[in-house]
């Protein structure tokens, strides 16, 4: 494993899902992790697990599309740690909804969740990261940003925003030591589609769409996440890793 001791992460929409998984890989491979979500039960339970298996963690909670509360996340990492190395921008929501029946306004909160909410911690963090001429950057896009599909219009775009931004910080911070790169995932069984999951019919269609023909385990991108926090990734930057059993081949 790689080891991350005496680096300090960020991991946004860490309380459950992919994130937490993430933010729990990198208490193991040994670094201090700040948790960043909307809702602070969720995040202070995280803490607690990281502590009981020897880890250091931070609480934070923040609304990723707001300005003001992503500088305090921010602050309050260097504050409790003293200083920043790796930021995962994991926070996302999704909206399946046709286009011509979805709301401006819906439209506007997965793009400001997805997308602003990466360049406002990007930003904040790149400060850090510049000053100390090293860190890295691991944006969470999806698959979806590499394929057409239907009532996912808000959600693609702003995932494929993602990618654009990845490769344009990529270039802008490659001569400080900084590396930005993404991981697009496809079907990962977690929490937030555990409904899907229950009912047959609809797990099935989302199988047979998977050359693999089955979902991925968040165990999985464990170690591409670690690849791209740790040491081993510092010439690889503005890479789009994607880990969908196949689907965004067909």
């Amino acid at each position: 494993m790689t080891s991350l001791e005496g680096k300090v992460a960020i991991v946004t929409g860490a309380g459950r899902g992919l994130g937490r998984s993430m933010a729990h890989a990198l208490v193991e491979a040994g670094a201090a992790v700040t948790v960043a979500a909307r809702t602070s039960a969720e995040l202070d339970s995280f803490v607690e697990e990281a502590k009981a298996a020897g880890g250091q963690a931070l609480a934070c909670p923040t609304d990723i599309t707001d300005e003001t509360s992503v500088e305090r996340m921010v602050e309050a990492t260097v504050e409790t740690f003293g200083r920043v190395d790796v930021l995962v921008n994991n926070s996302g929501i999704v909206a399946s909804t046709p286009l011509v029946e979805q709301s401006a306004e819906e439209w506007d909160r997965v793009v400001a969740t997805n997308l602003r909410g990466t360049y406002l911690a990007t930003r904040a963090v790149g400060r850090h990261l510049l000053a100390q001429k090293s860190g890295k950057v691991v944006n969470i896009a999806s698959n979806f940003a590499l394929q057409g599909v239907a009532n996912h219009a808000a959600y693609s775009a702003s995932k494929a925003g993602v990618i654009a931004f990845t490769r344009s910080m990529a270039i802008e911070w490659a001569r400080y030591g900084i590396q930005v790169n993404a991981i697009a995932p496809g079907y990962f069984a977690t929490a937030l589609n555990a409904e899907m999951r229950d009912d047959a019919d609809a797990l099935a269609s989302v199988v047979r769409a998977i050359p693999a023909r089955r979902l991925g385990e968040p165990d999985e991108l464990k170690p591409w996440l670690l690849l791209l926090a740790g040491g081993d990734s510092n010439f690889m930057t503005g890479e789009v890793i994607v880990i969908d059993g196949g689907q965004s081949v067909r």
